[in-house]
């Protein structure tokens, strides 16, 4: 695994969760330094699987396992299933999905993720896409700001904020951190760190798409499972993701309606292998800060009925 890209979190409860089979055909949807996939393939030991990893980072190739069994894909992984038919599978055993942005990237100045640098304000997790931060910030309305500082970053003022980002952007646009950062800081509540990394968690999960694309990868997830046999992993970081996956475990729908059938019974896709979220222990959370807001939700997909 690079040395840059972030330690896997609750790594071996996920492979364990897997429930790896011979024959089996699994995805690491977020394959980044291939920490997790390194695992997978190395408790899988002779067995004949097939691991895919997803990527929409094109860097990430560069650490791409050298196994026959794995096969890397540069994509987004809200089109998972496109690409999966591209190489003959339609159906697969196992889905991890570890979410967020990676060390690797925060770490990287020109890739605008961290409030730690000054460069151009850009947050794409892959660069092929069209927006970027500063579209955002330099055209979205005030109502707009307000509603994705405060759903997607959980800013107190969002509302004070956002308006104060047009005004500044009236007299000049916002091109930059230290920009941004300029109208950021006189607004701050709380610790700055924290406050800085919400705005810029809001402006990411708005740049990427994240909500849309995990909605999309959830729904594909279900469709793709082997009933009885297929095994859902994520780890989120983030309530709005930790909620998503919770209900699509529950009820199969991004909303968590419950549909039920003619005669009134309850058409559950899931077995829930986590009746609550299970999160690292302490001594890995003392290893690996970046574990300290995980949350790890696991289903096994069932048979419709």
């Amino acid at each position: 695994m690079a040395d840059d890209y972030h330690v896997p979190v609750l790594a071996h409860e996920c492979v364990r969760y897997l429930n790896l089979r011979p024959g089996g055909v699994y995805v690491d949807v977020t394959f980044g330094g291939g920490g997790h996939s390194r695992l997978i393939l190395e408790a899988a030991g002779d067995m004949d699987i097939r691991l895919f990893g997803f990527d929409q980072d094109e860097e990430a190739r560069a650490n791409a396992l050298p196994d026959e069994r794995f096969t890397f894909v540069a994509a987004n992984f809200r089109h998972l299933s496109n690409y999966l038919r591209l190489h003959g599978v339609t159906q697969i055993d196992g889905l991890l999905a570890d979410l967020g942005v990676s060390s690797h990237q925060f770490n990287q100045a020109d890739r605008g993720f961290s409030y730690r640098f000054d460069a151009e304000l850009d947050m794409r997790m892959g660069k092929a896409a069209d927006r970027t931060a500063a579209d955002i910030v330099n055209n979205y309305e005030a109502d707009d700001l307000q509603k994705v500082l405060g759903e997607y970053g959980e800013v107190r003022n969002a509302r004070t904020l956002a308006h104060a980002i047009v005004e500044a952007r009236a007299r000049q646009p916002i091109v930059t951190i230290q920009d941004l950062l300029n109208v950021c800081d006189p607004l701050v509540r709380g610790t700055r760190p924290r406050y800085l990394a919400q705005v810029f968690q809001a402006l990411r999960i708005e740049v990427n798409d994240e909500i849309g694309a995990l909605t999309d990868l959830l729904a594909q997830a279900t469709d793709l499972l082997i009933p009885n046999k297929g095994r859902l992993v994520v780890i989120s970081y983030h309530s709005l993701e930790d909620r998503l996956t919770k209900n699509f475990l529950k009820t199969g729908n991004a909303e968590g309606v419950v549909n039920k059938d003619f005669y009134g019974k309850i058409d559950r896709p899931y077995k829930v292998l986590t009746k609550k979220p299970e999160l690292p222990a302490a001594e890995e959370i003392q290893r690996n800060s970046r574990a300290r807001s995980a949350k790890l939700r696991v289903g096994e997909r069932i048979l419709d009925s």
